[in-house]
């Protein structure tokens, strides 16, 4: 593969092609090469010490004698290791805090040696049609493909288009949790805070829709991989690999700890889930109750939310360049992270392993959803909470001074 620092724009012919459209999608695709290259690096070591049994070998994943992982290696000290066809697409999107964290996460794949294609695919009334066009060619002669997003309609029409029978898909947060659920139960892919019923676009869609879950369903000539921090029950014929997020912490950390407690924002009022004073009222009272001083922001937070948090709650606002669990595994960070039901609460634990900081989710009070919210909202938040591993579960915030 190349070397770190490559920035090859063109994928070999029956290349891997990977899909993203935010910097979390980007950071487990990085997860899934690097885990990929080394479970690659023990087969071949398998298939070696079973041909040559009786030859001298060198220790496992050491096929140069060097001491290190074949699939560290690959990419540097500690770079992914990924195949070297691998090729990341950026379907570029409109938001410039997600924009920006991409370009980011975009130098740090280049350094690791993925090539990375950046693409304005949401620039412009002609920008789709471009994107197809140009990813046309690829998308034929790609062996596999690999997603972030099963509920993108870019990716859904992408994958009707492709040829490859190896279909990977990576964690999009919470996203891949209802994913699951829907293909098992054999739904139509739809998001989980999503409410009311199909639109004109939706209908129109709708066959695009279908045909992306047929090939998103593993068949006798299909395979189906789910890469995961999550805990979720496949359908059967569907492979779940677990991320434990080992390239993160072998090319971060360990954090420099603060001493402090950090509160990490969500997007949840933005969705049109929570109500956003209610919001309000619970940051308020989980400062006060832990002595929180900083406010991780999501990308998606609206601004005078965050402003009113700032001057409110009096939290230092922190609007992070990168995932968070690059932001906590590079540090520094507090030695209490608080957080409500989100994708950090099955990662952050994982990305901090063995650092001694201490993740806790608070609840989401049924009495803070929208009039507007979905009817799964509350259930979905639920199980998000109650399956995290190795996280301190609090209640409901306490009520703050203003409440009645």
């Amino acid at each position: 593969m190349p070397g770190r620092g490559a920035s090859t724009q063109d994928a070999a012919p029956g290349s891997t092609l990977a899909f993203v459209e935010s910097p979390v999608q980007l950071l487990n695709v990085l997860e899934w090469a690097y885990a990929d290259a080394l479970r690659a690096s023990e087969d071949a070591d398998a298939r070696s010490a079973s041909e040559n049994a009786d030859a001298p070998r060198v220790a496992a994943g050491d096929a140069d004698g060097s001491g290190a992982p074949a699939g560290a290696r690959a990419g540097g000290e500690t770079g992914v290791g990924a195949p070297g066809d691998l090729t990341v697409i950026v379907l570029s999107p409109h938001d410039p805090m997600t924009r920006g964290q991409l370009r980011r996460m975009a130098e740090l794949a280049r350094e690791e040696g993925v090539r990375v294609r950046w693409e304005e695919a949401r620039g412009g009334a002609s920008a789709p049609f471009r994107t197809i066009s140009g990813l046309a060619s690829l998308l034929r002669a790609a062996r596999r493909i690999v997603i972030g997003d099963p509920f993108s309609r870019y990716v859904q029409l992408l994958l009707n288009m492709a040829k490859a029978r190896d279909l990977v898909v990576v964690d999009d947060g919470t996203a891949t949790m209802e994913f699951i659920s829907q293909l098992a139960r054999g739904e139509r892919l739809e998001r989980w805070h999503r409410r009311g019923s199909r639109g004109a676009r939706d209908l129109v869609f709708a066959p695009v829709s279908a045909g992306a879950r047929r090939r998103l369903t593993p068949g006798e000539h299909r395979r189906v991989e789910v890469f995961s921090s999550m805990p979720v029950d496949p359908p059967p014929g569907v492979t779940v690999t677990s991320n434990t997020f080992a390239w993160t912490r072998a090319r971060f950390g360990p954090p420099k700890l603060t001493g402090g407690t950090d509160l990490v924002g969500t997007s949840l009022v933005e969705t049109g889930v929570v109500d956003l004073e209610r919001y309000l009222e619970a940051v308020t009272a989980l400062t006060r109750e832990h002595g929180a001083t900083r406010y991780f922001a999501h990308r998606k937070e609206a601004t005078d939310k965050l402003h009113r948090i700032s001057v409110e709650v009096g939290l230092e606002i922190v609007r992070p360049d990168l995932p968070l669990e690059l932001i906590a595994r590079r540090g520094p960070i507090g030695r209490m992270i608080l957080s409500f039901p989100s994708t950090v609460v099955h990662t952050l634990p994982l990305a901090l392993a063995g650092t001694g900081i201490k993740v806790a989710v608070c609840d989401v009070d049924p009495a803070w959803l929208t009039s507007h919210a979905s009817p799964r909202a509350q259930g979905f938040l639920s199980g998000v909470t109650g399956t995290a591993r190795d996280v301190h579960r609090l209640p409901y915030a306490p009520a703050s001074p203003s409440q009645p």
